[in-house]
């Protein structure tokens, strides 16, 4: 059973309203399901919304948040737990012990490199959890090409890529998690 999930996502909302709602989506629905939000800790952009649709569910919000970005990312003040950490590796390390599976929604270069981090730790054996893109409005459609582009040219497995989950709503996420979790 999935218990916690680690989220990641924009600092901003981004261009389409989508995006917002999709995070609120997730955030309400992971609430009402008692599976605890684990995030980056901030309450700017996307990630807020995720964090206060959850609080305002009754559910439990764990930030985990870099000291050096307290103050620039505006450290969310009424989350269940914020845990401060030395640096971004720190925070990584940390969502994963927290979390039994990762999310991406829309977000830019650093939610990439957070949820590519943890497929590769996937595929390098040091954690076996699921990692998945809500791909809202089609978001990561590129990207998805972009990987498949990679197991044509001999670079990903495909195997290792089909590990990857691509769904493109929250009730399609919550899915395709429940299925994960009843294997």
């Amino acid at each position: 059973m999935i218990h916690a999930l680690a989220i990641y996502c924009g600092s901003s909302a981004g261009a389409d309203p989508a995006f917002a709602k999709a995070a609120d989506d997730l955030g309400r629905a992971l609430a009402q399901r008692n599976c605890a939000v684990i995030y980056g800790g901030s309450h700017a952009g996307l990630m807020g919304v995720v964090a206060d649709a959850a609080l305002a569910e009754g559910g439990r919000v764990v930030g985990v948040i870099p000291q050096s970005l307290v103050g620039r990312e505006l450290a969310h003040q009424g989350l269940s737990t914020l845990e401060i950490v030395d640096s971004m590796h720190a925070r990584k390390a940390r969502m994963c012990e927290l979390a039994d599976g990762f999310v991406a929604l829309p977000g830019g270069i650093g939610t990439l490199e957070e949820i590519l981090e943890m497929f590769t730790w996937t595929q390098l054996g040091i954690h076996h959890k699921p990692c998945a893109l809500l791909n809202i409005a089609g978001f990561y459609d590129g990207f998805v090409a972009f990987l498949r582009h990679v197991v044509q040219q001999g670079l990903l497995k495909s195997a290792q890529f089909e590990r990857l989950i691509v769904v493109n709503s929250v009730d399609e996420l919550l899915q395709a998690f429940d299925a994960v979790a009843k294997r």
